[in-house]
């Protein structure tokens, strides 16, 4: 119980500070857009651009780490898509749509947070190890697929360059880009301009989770609820569980499990909403996964903390 009231209740308490606030007209929907707007598109690429490219890519890119969480995400990428389409005879659109919520983990603003008060900053190299890969990885993934369906027929010519262009309009994908490449190439960052990154990144956290809040009390779960519960499961259990697994396949040290498996544990990330939104298909069920997969990832983060060593 210590671990549910000291690691994971205070994040939970500061999205709860957002739904209020919304709920009870004190902070607008218009307000709610643009602080989502400044933290997805400025504060989060600073954050990650900051950890990126200052980590040391030798020692934190662990294979075993990565092919261990990146597993579980497939696993949920595929399950939830093939279960939506013949379970929930949805069309392949919304399948994909859906198969993304299974896919996309809350990285940055569950599992980053929830593993730095469980073990401590020193814990996260994992994490950001994850969130590295983790937009560029989950979009190529869902682009590609959302692209091949309803392309059936088509020329696969043009393929990769939608996919790119799809891509590399995302502002945390580009953080991640500059990143790496100032951490590759040693490129200097003036100290001025590096504190700069850093103030922005600090804003990050605190502001994105109050602002999450409130995009989960503007979709309120509505109806598709056998499909909503499919993929919470799919993201809650099914996801942290081949992610234990394979890191106990691969003799995953203690610090790259505890980073894998919480992060798998959380629920779906608002990008499961945006790339929804994004083709405007399955928006109700992936706006739905995300806030009842919130509510119950506070379960499931800390079951698993338990279970960690």
């Amino acid at each position: 119980m210590s671990a549910l009231l000291d690691v994971i209740l205070p994040v939970f308490i500061v999205l709860a500070f957002g739904y209020v606030a919304v709920w009870r007209g004190f902070f607008s929907d218009d307000g709610v857009d643009l602080l989502m707007k400044f933290t997805q598109g400025f504060a989060i690429p600073c954050l990650l651009f900051g950890a990126i490219s200052t980590i040391d890519l030798a020692a934190t890119f662990d294979p075993a780490l990565l092919t261990s969480f990146y597993s579980g995400a497939l696993a949920g990428f595929f399950v939830a898509l093939l279960g939506a389409r013949y379970i929930f005879r949805r069309d392949w659109e919304d399948s994909v749509a859906i198969g993304f919520c299974g896919l996309f983990s809350n990285s940055v603003l569950l599992g980053l947070p929830i593993t730095e008060r469980a073990f401590g900053p020193d814990a996260l190299e994992g994490n950001f190890a994850i969130i590295a890969m983790h937009s560029p990885f989950c979009y190529l993934v869902g682009i590609t697929a959302m692209e091949i369906v309803r392309n059936r027929g088509g020329s696969l010519m043009a393929l990769p360059a939608k996919v790119l262009r799809a891509m590399f309009r995302n502002a945390l994908i580009i953080g991640i880009a500059l990143g790496l490449a100032v951490n590759l190439t040693g490129f200097p960052v003036p100290t001025v301009l590096n504190d700069a990154i850093g103030l922005m990144g600090q804003a990050a956290l605190p502001a994105a989770l109050f602002g999450l809040g409130g995009v989960l009390y503007r979709y309120r779960p509505e109806g598709d609820m056998r499909t909503i519960m499919f993929v919470v499961a799919v993201s809650l259990v099914l996801h942290p569980l081949v992610t234990w697994s394979m890191g106990r396949t691969f003799d995953l040290g203690t610090d790259g499990v505890r980073s894998a498996v919480v992060t798998a544990a959380s629920a779906p990330g608002v990008n499961a909403y945006v790339f929804a939104n994004m083709y405007g298909r399955a928006k109700r069920v992936a706006a739905s996964a995300v806030l009842i997969g919130t509510g119950l990832s506070v379960l499931s983060v800390w079951l698993w903390l338990l279970v960690l060593p």
